[in-house]
């Protein structure tokens, strides 16, 4: 592990592979849904009932690859490997999605089904492989925050192109409002997009595997499912992890409701990709600002501010009503700036957390950490959908009718989400993830509290 700051093409090096990254999820977790159940006519509840179980194995698979990533790197000192097999796997998944050949009823929910699956295992392969792999460029702890700023811009970037890429296309070759010609000129130019940036990744960002430092083994008696649960055991991650359930839920809620929220109380739905791309682009901008903070402050308590203030700015959404564009810009920018310490900080201190396994003479098992962390990153995403929208059912709303300012569905997108937020900054407030005042590095065989 290298103390020393990366240089910047390295470090761009490094983060470019989370452009394509972000680009492969967001049209599939979007366009998927309204593609098959809608274009292609394949029966709602079919492609529901497919989601949920692809979804539901995708995060299961998760700490499995996790552990499988952690065996390879012990034996040949480098993760690269997984993200060299995940990249056709990827690619052709996604290009299989969206190329989908003349079938109807269940020969496309089939062709659906395997489809989604290859794009799950490409992705989580590549994806918990290529987070274990920056938690392992620096031993560094404000360096490690650098990593993380860089890896969440680029991905900020790749979400930007991948919500607008797919109706430019479509308008270019003059077929404007058709998703499915959009989608499959998207998939196409994805291919080299993707091939680009893993090869800049592959072999632009530092290898870490000679620098790995030598460990004690894990036991040899050690169950594959005492492997997987292994990072549980480490008192700093059992809180961060909580942490990151409350504050996902919480973000997750409004990401789930925001299309509802701007057609129904806004009433302004075609402005609702300008609000996105307002808040994903003053993301973005803030994470410098994040990795400043944390350097004079720590990185738990600039995520403690990046919280508060996210409670601050997005608590108006639930006071604003129909008309109120400019308002909600306000809300979307504010709460873009405070989400720039989500994408820089939990990461970081995650790599700051696994340093434990390292201080008590163990291997680093970040593959496991990583596995176990997307997991609960898919399980928000989950639970956010499972509690919000019956909680709105129950409370009357029918999408498509006109809600005022503090009605259900302010109170769900904008009022319960600040609840939980704030929640979280409570359990984050006493949450023993920190480090002692004034250590950068992890010295071999030093203890961590």
């Amino acid at each position: 592990m290298n103390a020393s700051p990366l240089p910047r093409a390295r470090l761009v090096a490094y983060a470019a592979l989370a452009a394509p990254l972000a680009m492969a999820a967001l049209p599939v977790y979007v366009h998927v849904p309204k593609l098959y159940g809608d274009d292609l006519g394949l029966s709602l509840g079919v492609v529901g009932a497919i989601l949920l179980a692809a979804r539901l194995l995708d995060a299961l698979q998760d700490p499995l690859l996790g552990w499988w990533s952690d065996r390879v790197a012990a034996v040949s000192g480098d993760r690269r490997p997984f993200i060299v097999a995940a990249v056709p796997l990827l690619a052709l998944g996604l290009i299989g999605l969206f190329h989908p050949p003349g079938l109807t009823g269940m020969p496309l929910a089939a062709w659906l089904a395997g489809c989604l699956g290859i794009v799950y295992v490409g992705f989580s392969m590549g994806a918990i492989s290529y987070f274990a792999m920056g938690a392992e460029l620096s031993a560094d702890y404000h360096e490690r925050t650098r990593v993380t700023a860089a890896r969440g811009a680029f991905g900020v970037a790749g979400v930007l192109v991948a919500a607008a890429l797919p109706d430019w296309l479509a308008a270019a070759n003059g077929s404007p409002g058709t998703l499915g010609e959009g989608l499959r000129r998207f998939s196409l130019l994805y291919v080299p997009i993707l091939l680009l940036a893993a090869a800049a990744t592959l072999f632009g960002s530092p290898r870490v595997g000679a620098a790995r430092p030598a460990a004690a083994p894990a036991p040899a008696d050690r169950t594959l499912l005492r492997s997987l649960l292994a990072p549980l055991t480490n008192s700093g991650f059992r809180g961060l992890l909580l942490v990151f359930v409350v504050s996902g839920v919480a973000s997750a809620i409004p990401a789930t409701l925001i299309l509802f929220y701007v057609q129904d109380v806004l009433e302004r739905p075609e402005l609702s990709g300008a609000f996105l791309a307002l808040y994903f682009l003053f993301g973005a901008a803030g994470m410098p600002f994040w990795v400043a903070a944390s350097r004079r402050v720590g990185k738990k308590r600039a995520w403690l501010l990046g919280m508060l203030m996210s409670v601050a700015a997005f608590v108006w959404a639930y006071l604003l009503g129909p008309g109120d564009a400019f308002g909600f810009g306000m809300v979307c920018a504010l709460s873009g700036i405070a989400y720039g310490a989500e994408l820089a900080l939990p990461p970081s201190i995650l790599a700051d957390v696994v340093d434990r396994d390292r201080a008590a003479g163990t291997q680093r098992p970040d593959g496991a950490y990583f596995g176990l962390w997307q997991l609960t990153e898919k399980l928000n995403l989950a639970l956010a959908a499972g509690l919000a929208l019956p909680a709105l059912g129950a409370l009357g709303y029918q999408p498509g009718t006109v809600q005022v300012a503090m009605g259900p569905l302010s109170t769900m997108y904008a009022a319960v989400p600040c609840v939980l937020k704030l929640l979280a900054v409570a359990v984050l407030w006493i949450a023993p993830i920190e480090r002692p005042a004034g250590t950068t590095t992890v010295p071999e065989g030093a203890s961590l509290p």
